[in-house]
């Protein structure tokens, strides 16, 4: 617990700092960074650190897709046959040592990592007050946090025991309830001091159920490969968070669905 009030002291400043303030290049570098080291830790889970080229495959073009998402969003085909093309080839020159699940998981941690840490960059080009970039995190990181507290005090039924052992179907419902209030909250916040939001109350209580969902189906995802795997967490850049992954999986889900809604609004 001390490790996650740690990180949460030291991130959630950060975090406001780099969204609402920061210079959008900041922006840009931070999410590069998330991006890369994302797809290392997929990388190192599935092949193992030894295999350094494949690691540093995924890292090279999980960095280079959030820039291409970003300029070329058009030409999202070149770019997945590009990356295929130099995974495969990669594997070919090795002589078979390189697996498809390795080669799978340098396309995954390369074009839906870097494409959806991306989502935040076309977002902040669509024209929306940047506070609207911090939804992706209020309702990942909300629901994660009441989820949790939620499972340790009422938690008796497991929610996906051979997936996740220690969720609830508790916890899973109050990370749903978390979610609705922070994001009632956060509409609260944009009409008293922002000016107004674009969102109403109960849209945004649809709105952050669905995210609660999506944020658990992107958790319950991530743990899925570390079981499979036989791995505690991808890393350790957060403490008692873990890594990039452990921390950011729900994200990966919720930015591109968020994404998605804010273009038809």
């Amino acid at each position: 617990m001390k490790s996650r009030i740690l990180v949460a002291v030291v991130g959630i400043p950060a975090l406001l700092y780099v969204v609402l303030a920061a210079p959008p290049f900041a922006m840009l570098v931070a999410l590069h960074l998330l991006a890369g080291i994302g797809a290392m830790e997929l990388q190192r889970c599935v092949s193992g650190v030894k295999e350094s080229g494949m690691v540093a495959l995924s890292v090279i073009t999980a960095v280079f897709t959030v820039e291409w998402y970003y300029d070329r969003p058009a030409h999202a085909p070149m770019l997945f046959l590009l990356e295929a093309l130099v995974f495969f080839g990669y594997a070919i020159f090795k002589g078979g040592k390189v697996k498809f699940n390795q080669i799978m998981a340098g396309l995954f941690g390369s074009i839906a990592i870097g494409w959806s840490f991306a989502s935040f960059l076309r977002l902040e080009a669509s024209g929306i007050h940047r506070a609207y970039l911090l939804l992706p995190f209020i309702l990942s990181f909300a629901c994660d946090t009441f989820a949790f507290f939620a499972g340790i005090t009422l938690g008796k039924h497991k929610l996906a025991p051979k997936v996740s052992p220690k969720k609830t179907i508790e916890g899973s419902a109050g990370g749903l309830l978390g979610n609705v209030l922070c994001g009632l909250l956060f509409v609260w916040v944009m009409d008293r001091f922002f000016g107004g939001s674009a969102i109403g109350y109960g849209p945004m209580a649809l709105l952050a159920l669905l995210c609660g969902v999506v944020a658990q189906v992107g958790d319950l995802s991530f743990s899925l490969i570390k079981r499979e795997f036989g791995i505690k967490d991808y890393g350790h850049l957060f403490l008692a968070h873990g890594g990039v992954l452990d921390r950011f999986d729900s994200v990966l889900f919720v930015a591109p669905v968020l994404e998605i809604i804010f273009s038809f609004l």
